[in-house]
C-alpha cells in the first residue's frame, strides 16, 4: 500500500485489516488530487473509478462505498449473501465475509473503524456531528452486541481539529442535551457566540457510554486535522469543493 497511507496502530485480530488514505495515489487533478474517491463532488468520473480500482488492488478487498447521508442507518453488506451494491444510503456498514471492505469516506467528519477480538465482525461508521448526535455509533455498536461480542475495538480517523471545528450553541444543546459531561468538549470560540467542538472527544464518551473502551487513533491533537493538514487530507470546511478519502476495514 501507499507508503503514506495511514495503517491504524490498534490491537486488531491477525485476520483484520484496516487503512486509511490520504490525499497520495491516484490520478485526480485540481482541487481533487491525487487520490480523490468521491463520485459526487465534481470531479471526472473516469478519474474517481481509476482511483478506487487503484485502491482495491492496494488492499486486495473490494470496498463498498456508501451513500452517506448523514445518518444513523448501518447496513449489513453480507446480509442473505446479497452483497450491498455501491451508493447504498446508509452511514454505516458491517460485516462477517471476508474481502469486503466496510468503507467510510470523508473530508472533515470523523470515520470510526471496528472490530471484536475475536475477528468475527468488522465495521465502519460516518460520524459528523448529526450522525454523532443522532446515535450512529450506538447503533453501529448493536451489531456487535447482537454477536455476544466480548470486547469490541475501535479507531478514530482523520476530522476537523477542536482548534477549527466552530459550531454554533445549537450543537452544543444538542449533544448536552443528550450527556451534561459532553459540555467538557466544548470551549468558547473566537467568534462570539460559537463555540469550538472536539469530535473526537464526544466520540470517545459515546463509545465508552455503550461500553467500547478501547478506542485508539485520533487523540484530537494538530497531526490528526483535515483541515491544518492541506498536503495530506482532503477538508471540505477548507476548500470548499474538497475531494474525499476514506477510511477502510476488512477481514482476510
Amino acid at each position: 500500500m501507499n507508503e503514506r497511507w495511514l495503517v491504524p496502530d490498534w490491537p486488531a485480530p491477525p485476520n483484520v485489516r484496516a487503512v486509511c488514505t490520504t490525499r497520495d495515489g491516484g490520478v485526480s487533478r485540481g482541487r481533487y488530487e491525487s487520490l480523490n474517491l468521491g463520485d459526487h463532488v465534481g470531479d471526472e468520473l473516469a478519474l474517481v473509478a481509476e482511483n478506487r480500482n487503484r485502491l482495491r488492488m492496494a488492499i486486495g478487498a473490494r470496498p463498498v462505498f456508501l451513500q452517506q447521508v448523514h445518518g444513523t442507518g448501518v447496513v449489513a453488506l453480507d446480509a442473505a449473501q446479497d452483497v450491498v451494491r455501491d451508493g447504498t444510503a446508509a452511514d454505516a456498514c458491517t460485516a462477517t465475509a471476508t474481502g469486503l471492505a466496510c468503507t467510510i469516506m470523508v473530508a472533515d467528519c470523523l470515520p470510526v473503524l471496528f472490530t471484536d477480538e475475536a475477528g468475527h465482525r468488522v465495521a465502519a461508521a460516518h460520524a459528523g456531528w448529526r450522525g454523532l448526535a443522532g446515535g450512529v455509533l450506538e447503533q453501529t455498536a448493536k451489531a456487535f452486541k447482537a454477536d455476544g461480542a466480548a470486547r469490541v475495538i475501535a479507531w478514530l480517523g482523520p476530522c476537523i481539529g477542536p482548534k477549527a471545528f466552530e459550531v454554533g450553541p445549537e450543537v452544543k444543546a444538542v449533544f448536552e442535551a443528550h450527556a451534561p459531561e459532553a459540555a467538557s468538549c466544548f470551549r468558547p470560540a473566537p467568534a462570539p457566540g460559537k463555540w469550538l467542538a472536539d469530535l473526537p472527544a464526544l466520540a470517545r464518551q459515546r463509545l465508552r457510554a455503550v461500553g467500547i473502551e478501547a478506542v485508539h487513533g485520533n487523540d484530537g491533537s494538530d497531526g490528526w486535522c483535515t483541515v491544518g493538514n492541506p498536503s495530506r487530507f482532503f477538508s471540505h470546511r477548507r476548500d470548499g469543493v474538497s475531494g474525499r478519502f476514506a477510511a477502510l476495514v476488512w477481514k482476510v
